[in-house]
């Protein structure tokens, strides 16, 4: 039988500043990882709070047509020139019925203001929290010219750009 030869590649060096840009790129993996997270729930916050504050304005909607329709009722009641205890009883419950309606329109609108509101601070905080993403990205991707070049600017220009994006997430954090 022949024998099997095991060639191994000699010239294999240590590198410590590679394994320093190793680690380096791994931070800044799991710092991205947990922007993107963010980034995310925060886009799904903006949504759900945009979701609510259509529905408010729906609900402030119907509430005016009912409104609107007691008005007609007090209208026609008028044109009709009806008169009687029946008459009077549909005049005042219908104001008392717009009163109601004219509260509740009141305190939809102002919910419905509030949810809009939530979902522009939402869109702002997800906005930091992309562009954040976006340069920890090119920071990981610059870290990892590292390996290919052997050039230390490329670690140097991710780490400069890892920390401003990070810095920018956190300001999105911040403004929570």
């Amino acid at each position: 039988m022949s024998e099997l030869e095991i060639h191994h590649e000699t010239g294999h060096e240590s590198d410590p500043l590679g394994q320093k840009v190793g680690v380096l790129a791994a931070i800044l993996a799991v710092a991205l990882a947990i922007v993107t997270i963010a980034s995310h729930r925060t886009h799904t916050a903006a949504i759900m709070h945009k979701s609510t504050a259509n529905d408010d304005w729906s609900h402030y909607q119907s509430s005016r047509v009912k409104y609107h329709n007691l008005d007609l009722g007090e209208n026609l009641l008028s044109v009709l020139h009806a008169t009687g205890e029946g008459a009077d009883k549909m005049r005042a419950d219908y104001a008392s019925q717009k009163q109601k309606y004219e509260q509740q329109g009141k305190e939809i609108q102002e919910s419905a203001k509030r949810s809009e509101e939530a979902a522009e601070g939402d869109e702002h905080r997800a906005l930091r929290y992309d562009i954040g993403e976006g340069l920890l990205e090119i920071g990981l991707v610059l870290s990892s010219l590292y390996f290919i070049s052997k050039k230390k600017m490329f670690p140097v220009m991710g780490v400069t750009a890892g920390v401003i994006g990070a810095a920018i997430a956190i300001t999105g954090l911040l403004s929570a």
